[in-house]
Protein backbone atom coordinates (compact mmCIF):
# COMPACT_ATOMS: atom_id res chain seq x y z
CA UNK A 1 0.00 0.00 0.00
CA UNK A 2 3.13 2.45 0.43
CA UNK A 3 4.89 1.44 -2.65
CA UNK A 4 5.04 4.91 -4.38
CA UNK A 5 4.93 3.06 -7.96
CA UNK A 6 1.68 1.27 -7.20
CA UNK A 7 -1.39 2.72 -7.23
CA UNK A 8 -3.33 0.16 -5.37
CA UNK A 9 -6.77 0.58 -3.62
CA UNK A 10 -8.47 -2.28 -1.64
CA UNK A 11 -12.14 -2.82 -2.10
CA UNK A 12 -13.46 -5.24 0.19
CA UNK A 13 -16.91 -7.04 0.00
CA UNK A 14 -18.88 -8.27 2.77
CA UNK A 15 -22.19 -9.75 3.00
CA UNK A 16 -24.55 -10.50 6.12
CA UNK A 17 -23.37 -13.47 7.71
CA UNK A 18 -26.57 -15.08 7.36
CA UNK A 19 -26.72 -14.90 4.33
CA UNK A 20 -23.17 -16.30 3.70
CA UNK A 21 -23.96 -18.90 6.05
CA UNK A 22 -27.25 -20.30 4.22
CA UNK A 23 -24.91 -19.90 0.53
CA UNK A 24 -22.65 -21.89 1.81
CA UNK A 25 -25.41 -25.08 3.55
CA UNK A 26 -26.22 -25.40 0.26
CA UNK A 27 -22.82 -25.68 -1.43
CA UNK A 28 -21.45 -27.67 1.64
CA UNK A 29 -19.70 -30.37 -0.39
CA UNK A 30 -18.61 -28.50 -3.21
CA UNK A 31 -16.92 -26.02 0.07
CA UNK A 32 -15.25 -28.43 1.98
CA UNK A 33 -11.70 -28.23 0.92
CA UNK A 34 -11.84 -24.63 0.95
CA UNK A 35 -13.58 -25.29 4.82
CA UNK A 36 -11.04 -27.36 5.84
CA UNK A 37 -8.28 -24.58 4.61
CA UNK A 38 -9.94 -21.53 6.75
CA UNK A 39 -10.28 -23.58 9.93
CA UNK A 40 -6.36 -24.38 9.08
CA UNK A 41 -5.26 -20.80 9.21
CA UNK A 42 -7.03 -20.22 12.59
CA UNK A 43 -5.28 -22.57 14.11
CA UNK A 44 -2.03 -20.92 13.14
CA UNK A 45 -2.79 -18.23 14.82
CA UNK A 46 -4.92 -18.95 18.01
CA UNK A 47 -3.03 -19.96 21.47
CA UNK A 48 -2.85 -23.51 22.79
CA UNK A 49 -3.61 -25.35 25.89
CA UNK A 50 -6.29 -24.28 28.17
CA UNK A 51 -7.51 -21.37 25.97
CA UNK A 52 -7.42 -23.56 23.10
CA UNK A 53 -9.66 -25.90 24.89
CA UNK A 54 -12.26 -23.04 25.89
CA UNK A 55 -12.26 -21.85 22.12
CA UNK A 56 -13.16 -25.04 21.19
CA UNK A 57 -16.24 -25.29 23.31
CA UNK A 58 -17.48 -21.93 22.01
CA UNK A 59 -17.93 -23.01 18.73
CA UNK A 60 -21.72 -21.59 18.19
CA UNK A 61 -22.16 -23.11 14.47
CA UNK A 62 -21.77 -26.40 14.67
CA UNK A 63 -24.35 -29.01 14.95
CA UNK A 64 -25.18 -30.01 18.68
CA UNK A 65 -22.58 -33.08 19.88
CA UNK A 66 -20.24 -32.77 17.21
CA UNK A 67 -17.88 -31.09 19.50
CA UNK A 68 -18.60 -33.67 22.28
CA UNK A 69 -16.17 -35.58 23.84
CA UNK A 70 -13.35 -34.36 21.73
CA UNK A 71 -14.41 -36.76 18.93
CA UNK A 72 -14.30 -36.47 15.13
CA UNK A 73 -17.38 -35.46 13.38
CA UNK A 74 -20.02 -38.40 12.13
CA UNK A 75 -19.18 -38.86 8.36
CA UNK A 76 -22.91 -37.74 7.72
CA UNK A 77 -21.95 -34.11 9.79
CA UNK A 78 -18.56 -33.68 8.66
CA UNK A 79 -19.30 -31.33 5.86
CA UNK A 80 -21.21 -29.36 8.44
CA UNK A 81 -18.43 -29.27 11.09
CA UNK A 82 -16.08 -27.60 8.84
CA UNK A 83 -18.53 -25.33 7.59
CA UNK A 84 -19.81 -23.76 10.79
CA UNK A 85 -16.34 -23.38 11.70
CA UNK A 86 -15.06 -22.00 8.61
CA UNK A 87 -17.76 -19.35 9.13
CA UNK A 88 -16.59 -18.61 12.55
CA UNK A 89 -13.06 -17.85 11.23
CA UNK A 90 -14.17 -15.74 8.85
CA UNK A 91 -16.42 -13.97 10.79
CA UNK A 92 -13.72 -13.20 13.38
CA UNK A 93 -11.21 -12.15 10.25
CA UNK A 94 -14.27 -9.58 8.93
CA UNK A 95 -14.29 -8.53 12.82
CA UNK A 96 -10.49 -7.86 13.06
CA UNK A 97 -10.40 -6.27 9.61
CA UNK A 98 -12.75 -3.74 10.34
CA UNK A 99 -11.23 -2.54 13.76
CA UNK A 100 -8.26 -2.25 11.42
CA UNK A 101 -10.13 0.05 9.48
CA UNK A 102 -11.49 2.08 11.95
CA UNK A 103 -8.22 3.16 13.87
CA UNK A 104 -6.02 3.01 10.46
CA UNK A 105 -4.42 6.43 9.50
CA UNK A 106 -5.62 8.67 6.95
CA UNK A 107 -2.82 7.02 4.19
CA UNK A 108 -4.49 4.06 4.23
CA UNK A 109 -8.11 5.17 4.37
CA UNK A 110 -7.96 6.81 1.51
CA UNK A 111 -6.71 3.57 -0.11
CA UNK A 112 -9.67 1.29 1.34
CA UNK A 113 -13.36 1.04 1.02
CA UNK A 114 -15.57 -1.37 2.20
CA UNK A 115 -18.85 -2.55 0.32
CA UNK A 116 -22.02 -4.16 1.45
CA UNK A 117 -23.40 -6.65 -1.16
CA UNK A 118 -26.69 -5.91 -0.24
CA UNK A 119 -25.99 -2.07 -1.57
CA UNK A 120 -24.46 -3.32 -4.55
CA UNK A 121 -27.50 -5.45 -5.47
CA UNK A 122 -29.89 -2.78 -4.32
CA UNK A 123 -28.30 -0.33 -5.70
CA UNK A 124 -25.87 -1.35 -8.64
CA UNK A 125 -25.15 1.58 -10.54
CA UNK A 126 -24.60 3.82 -8.07
CA UNK A 127 -22.50 1.34 -6.25
CA UNK A 128 -20.54 0.72 -9.32
CA UNK A 129 -19.68 4.64 -9.65
CA UNK A 130 -18.60 4.77 -6.04
CA UNK A 131 -16.18 2.26 -6.60
CA UNK A 132 -14.99 3.65 -9.86
CA UNK A 133 -14.63 7.11 -8.86
CA UNK A 134 -12.97 5.24 -5.65
CA UNK A 135 -10.39 3.70 -8.35
CA UNK A 136 -9.74 6.86 -10.05
CA UNK A 137 -11.80 5.05 -13.71
CA UNK A 138 -14.32 6.21 -15.74
CA UNK A 139 -17.87 4.43 -15.62
CA UNK A 140 -18.42 3.02 -19.31
CA UNK A 141 -22.21 3.02 -20.17
CA UNK A 142 -21.98 -0.60 -21.03
CA UNK A 143 -20.89 -1.35 -17.77
CA UNK A 144 -23.57 0.11 -16.32
CA UNK A 145 -25.94 -1.74 -18.29
CA UNK A 146 -23.97 -5.42 -17.72
CA UNK A 147 -24.23 -4.36 -13.86
CA UNK A 148 -27.57 -3.47 -13.73
CA UNK A 149 -28.59 -6.73 -16.47
CA UNK A 150 -26.24 -9.06 -13.59
CA UNK A 151 -28.74 -8.07 -10.63
CA UNK A 152 -32.25 -7.39 -12.09
CA UNK A 153 -32.60 -10.44 -14.27
CA UNK A 154 -35.65 -12.68 -15.02
CA UNK A 155 -35.17 -14.93 -11.93
CA UNK A 156 -33.42 -16.36 -8.86
CA UNK A 157 -31.91 -19.91 -8.62
CA UNK A 158 -30.96 -21.19 -5.72
CA UNK A 159 -30.05 -24.40 -6.74
CA UNK A 160 -26.97 -24.37 -8.88
CA UNK A 161 -25.09 -21.60 -6.41
CA UNK A 162 -22.15 -21.04 -8.54
CA UNK A 163 -23.86 -20.55 -11.50
CA UNK A 164 -23.05 -17.15 -12.82
CA UNK A 165 -25.92 -15.28 -14.84
CA UNK A 166 -28.13 -12.49 -14.73
CA UNK A 167 -30.90 -12.79 -11.84
CA UNK A 168 -32.67 -10.99 -9.66
CA UNK A 169 -30.37 -10.83 -7.18
CA UNK A 170 -32.33 -8.47 -4.28
CA UNK A 171 -34.12 -11.85 -3.97
CA UNK A 172 -30.74 -13.42 -3.17
CA UNK A 173 -30.58 -10.93 -0.37
CA UNK A 174 -33.52 -12.25 1.78
CA UNK A 175 -33.15 -16.01 1.01
CA UNK A 176 -31.70 -17.29 4.22
CA UNK A 177 -34.78 -16.08 6.00
CA UNK A 178 -36.98 -18.72 4.64
CA UNK A 179 -34.07 -21.07 4.64
CA UNK A 180 -32.06 -20.51 7.52
CA UNK A 181 -34.03 -22.35 11.14
CA UNK A 182 -34.42 -19.87 14.17
CA UNK A 183 -31.87 -21.79 15.94
CA UNK A 184 -29.09 -21.33 12.59
CA UNK A 185 -29.73 -17.90 12.43
CA UNK A 186 -29.37 -17.05 16.62
CA UNK A 187 -26.04 -18.82 16.26
CA UNK A 188 -24.86 -16.70 12.87
CA UNK A 189 -25.72 -13.67 15.10
CA UNK A 190 -24.00 -14.78 18.02
CA UNK A 191 -20.61 -15.80 16.40
CA UNK A 192 -20.54 -13.01 14.14
CA UNK A 193 -22.30 -9.97 16.43
CA UNK A 194 -19.60 -7.79 16.47
CA UNK A 195 -18.94 -7.61 12.56
CA UNK A 196 -22.58 -7.27 11.95
CA UNK A 197 -23.20 -4.21 14.43
CA UNK A 198 -20.22 -2.26 12.35
CA UNK A 199 -21.29 -3.23 9.08
CA UNK A 200 -25.48 -2.33 10.11
CA UNK A 201 -26.48 -5.64 9.80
Amino acid sequence: LREPGLNLRVVQLFRDPRAVHNSRLKARQALLRESVQVLRSRHRTEPRGPARQQQQQQHLLLPPGLLGGGRPPQPQHRAEFFLGGALEVICQSWLRDLLLARRAPDWLRRRYTQLRYEDLVREPRAELRRLLRFAGLTVPPALEDFVLNMTRGAAYSSDRPFLISARDAREAVHAWRERLSRQQVRQVEAACGEAMSILAY
